[in-house]
């Protein structure tokens, strides 16, 4: 196939009205990619939650040894 051939087949299929199964499909696609952008989303807060809550016992922990000091 030449080069010329090959353009003109890719430009009829880009034109060409999609199936059904090729517009569920690639929305089926789309839902896959945003749930995994999702988790990863869901991991990333968790992990921030985790590193806070570490954060705060540490610091409380810190302000009543200073307390402790002063007294």
């Amino acid at each position: 196939m030449t080069f010329r051939e090959t353009t003109i087949k890719y430009i009829k299929d880009i034109l060409r009205p999609k199936t059904i199964y090729e517009v569920v499909y690639a929305e089926l696609q789309e839902a896959h990619l945003r749930k995994l952008e999702a988790e990863t989303a869901a991991e990333y807060a968790h992990a921030a939650m985790q590193y806070n809550e570490e954060r705060i016992k540490r610091l409380k922990q810190r302000l009543v040894e200073h307390a402790e000091e002063s007294a």
